[in-house]
C-alpha cells in the first residue's frame, strides 16, 4: 500500500507548486502525480494549476519504491555517523547531491547506492534517501534516510524547521554591524531560470548571521537558516552587497583566494532521531579549500580555533533558528 500524507495549506497557489514546496516530490513529478490522481484536493481529483487556499486539505499517496536507474559507484564518503535508520555525511565541495542532466555520475547518491544497499526510496528514482540538499560547490553536513520511515519524519523536520542548520561564510566587503536578520522572500528568477532572486510573493526565507572574524576586505560570518530555500545565504547575502567570496553567479565574476567556487560550509546540523526522538548535533571541520582561503585573507589561529569561534555565536536552542 503507498505510503499517503494528508497536507493543510496555509498559503494559496498552484497545487502544483504548493505540493513542489511541502514535499520532496519535484513540480514535475507533482503534475504527473496530480494527473494520475495520486493527489487529491480536498478528496477529489483536480488539475495541477488549480488554486489551493488556506486551510485546503492536500492528500498525497506516494508510489511505492522503484528500482533506481542510477548505479552505485565506489566513491569515498566521510561519514559523520551512522546507525540503523541514518547516515550523516560531510560532502565535499564539487560533489552534486543527487544526478542530472550534466551530472549523471559521480553524485553523492552514486556514492551512498554503493554504501548502502537498501537505501529509502521516497525521494524518488533519482534521490534515494535524500531528505534536504546544499549546492554543489556548498560544503557541509546532510543527513540521509535509510528507510522510508526514517525519511517521512526527517523531511517532516526539515518543512517545519525544527531541524537545524549553522554556516560559515566568507563575504565580500567589511560589515559593519555586529549581527543581523534578513527576511526577504526568494522565488524562482523571472528570467534567468537557474537563479534565485528576491521577489515580492516569494516563498518566506530568513537567514540569521553574525561576525565571526573580520579580515578587511572579507568577513567570516557564522550564520543560521530560519528557512531552508533554494541559494537562501547566497541570495541573502548578495541583497546587502556582501555575496558570498567566490561566488560567480551571485557576486563577482573573479574568484579571489583561489576558490573553485563560494566559500560556503554547513559545519553544524541539529535534528531529533527519526525513531528514538534523541536530539542529535552534528560538527563537520572547515574543510582545507576555506580554511586556506581565511589564511590567505589573514587568519592567524588554527582551524579548530575558527570552529570553536563559530560554535561560540550559535544561538541557544530555545530561541527560533
Amino acid at each position: 500500500m503507498p505510503e499517503q500524507e494528508t497536507i493543510v495549506c496555509s498559503v494559496s497557489a498552484r497545487l502544483d507548486a504548493f505540493v513542489a514546496a511541502e514535499t520532496e516530490l519535484s513540480r514535475t513529478q507533482a503534475q504527473r502525480m496530480i494527473r494520475e490522481g495520486a493527489i487529491l484536493l480536498n478528496g477529489m481529483q483536480a488539475k495541477p494549476n488549480l488554486i489551493v487556499s488556506p486551510g485546503d486539505c492536500v492528500d498525497v499517496a506516494y508510489p511505492d519504491p522503484v528500482e533506481t536507474g542510477v548505479l552505485p559507484e565506489d566513491i569515498p564518503l566521510q561519514v559523520v555517523y551512522e546507525d540503523a535508520d541514518l547516515l550523516v555525511v560531510d560532502k565535499p565541495q564539487g560533489m552534486v547531491v543527487h544526478p542530472a542532466p550534466g551530472h549523471e555520475s559521480g553524485t553523492l547518491v552514486n556514492a551512498l547506492l554503493y554504501h548502502i544497499h537498501d537505501l529509502s526510496g521516497i525521494g524518488g528514482e533519482l534521490r534515494p534517501g535524500i531528505v534536504h540538499r546544499i549546492d554543489r560547490m556548498t560544503s557541509g553536513l546532510l543527513v540521509v534516510a535509510k528507510n522510508d520511515a526514517a525519511h517521512r519524519v526527517l523531511s517532516e523536520q526539515f518543512r517545519d524547521h525544527t531541524a537545524r542548520r549553522s554556516y560559515a561564510a566568507l563575504v565580500d566587503g567589511n560589515i559593519r554591524q555586529d549581527e543581523g536578520t534578513i527576511d526577504a522572500p526568494i522565488a524562482r528568477h523571472p528570467v534567468d531560470r537557474k537563479r534565485m532572486a528576491i521577489l515580492s510573493g516569494g516563498r518566506d526565507a530568513v537567514t540569521h548571521w553574525r561576525v565571526a572574524a573580520r579580515y578587511g576586505q572579507v568577513t567570516l560570518l557564522q550564520i543560521e537558516l530560519e528557512t531552508g530555500r533554494t541559494h537562501q545565504i547566497r541570495v541573502h547575502l548578495a541583497s546587502i552587497q556582501h555575496p558570498v567570496t567566490g561566488d560567480d553567479v551571485y557576486g563577482r565574476e573573479k574568484r579571489p583566494f583561489g576558490l573553485a567556487g563560494q566559500a560556503l560550509h554547513g559545519y553544524r546540523l541539529t535534528f531529533r532521531h527519526p525513531k528514538t526522538g534523541a536530539p542529535m548535533v552534528f560538527y563537520a571541520p572547515l574543510p582545507d579549500y576555506f580554511f586556506q582561503a581565511l589564511q590567505k585573507a589573514g587568519e592567524q589561529e588554527d582551524a579548530g580555533a575558527v570552529l570553536d569561534r563559530l560554535k561560540s555565536l550559535e544561538r541557544g536552542e530555545d530561541r527560533s533558528v
